[in-house]
């Protein structure tokens, strides 16, 4: 085998493995801002953004925190349940990152 038919070879390995990784950490904040921003002026529960971010209750309430302290997000106590918003901060920050996301997608690059 030659060396440009095993440098293929690596490639095609290399790129079915890399699509099998975890998200990043910014990959994660992303898709929690996503499903807060869908979740509208209502918001939208802890097991909610669990459930359609397919995170742990615990990975959502330790990130969902991180998101209140940077102003991306708001929590509301109600009788029953916190309410997670988006805020309009967050709402301009996931704008920018979903740019950010298709400019690496279009150089097949991984952030």
């Amino acid at each position: 085998m030659g060396f440009k038919t095993f440098l293929l070879n690596y490639m095609d390995v290399y790129h079915a493995l890399s699509k099998q990784q975890y998200r990043s950490e910014m990959g994660i904040l992303g898709d929690i801002l996503d499903v807060t921003a869908d979740g509208g002026r209502e918001g939208i529960i802890i097991s909610a953004i669990s459930r359609k971010a397919n995170l742990s209750h615990y990975a959502v309430i330790d990130k969902c925190s991180k998101l209140v302290d940077a102003g991306l997000m708001r929590a509301i106590q109600t009788n029953r349940n916190k309410i997670y918003q988006i805020t309009e901060k967050g709402l301009a920050f996931f704008q920018e990152f979903k740019r950010f996301q298709g400019l690496v997608d279009s150089m097949n690059l991984r952030y």
